[in-house]
């Protein structure tokens, strides 16, 4: 199986958590690399029984899911996810060769399929939409007194003037643009806009928050609540 190769990062896209299932374990690397290189949150899991019982606890947007898998078969998680009503999208990496065995995780719930070896860009490209599709799409406009963010387009106004943000920039400002005054905790942020692998005790959110603070400009419009969280 041939490695894909990394494309550019995207811009600002609104924040999507994927989990990427493959027991190949240099594939696996690749793909978190790539993946969060282009500005997704991803966490990864490297047979069938652990990326299950993650798929069970987090309703993530988009699941890439090697179909042969150890454990827990790649066909048994997809339909376990069809069956449980889960909002995450699926798309099975497969090694088959025949239009059929192609087809075949279709037919058991999966939203997309590709075929390996594969070019990076293109499952990027397919992660993309399948995250458009998911069960919990975004307003087409969050809309907070001069600030203006468009998670479809991946663009973030304040006063007219346009906000280049990193991708953790942009989603901690979605979130909390969200919430519309409600106090959203470091906690929160961690659990949503990065990953799994994050250091609980890390000061990300805290250098996060300073950084977008910066960006956006006076007058200051986020506020902390010293304990609690954050909110605009």
């Amino acid at each position: 199986m041939t490695r894909p190769a990394f494309a550019p990062p995207l811009g600002n896209d609104a924040v999507v958590r994927i989990l990427v299932i493959e027991d190949e374990q240099s594939l696996l690397k690749s793909l978190k690399k790539g993946l969060v290189h282009a500005g997704f949150s991803v966490d990864v899991a490297s047979d069938g029984q652990e990326g299950l019982q993650k798929a069970r606890l987090v309703d993530y947007e988009v699941v890439v899911l090697d179909r042969d898998l150890p454990l827990v078969h790649g066909d048994e998680i997809c339909r376990f996810l069809n069956e449980e009503g889960s909002p995450s999208k699926v798309i099975m990496l497969t090694a088959a060769s025949s239009l059929d065995e192609l087809t075949e995780g279709l037919d058991i719930g999966a939203d997309d399929y590709l075929a390996k070896p594969f070019r990076f860009p293109e499952l990027v490209a397919r992660v993309r939409a399948l995250a458009r599709r998911s069960g919990r799409p975004s307003p087409v406009l969050l809309v907070k007194g001069d600030i203006e963010l468009d998670p479809a387009r991946g663009v973030a106004v304040r006063a007219g003037r346009q906000l280049s943000l990193t991708h953790r920039e942009f989603g901690v400002l979605e979130m909390l643009l969200k919430a519309d005054g409600e106090l959203v905790s470091a906690e929160r942020l961690l659990e949503t806009v990065w990953d799994e692998n994050v250091d609980p005790f890390t000061s990300s959110v805290r250098v996060t928050m300073s950084r977008l603070r910066s960006k956006l400009g006076e007058p200051e419009v986020i506020d902390t609540v010293i304990g609690r969280g954050y909110r605009i």
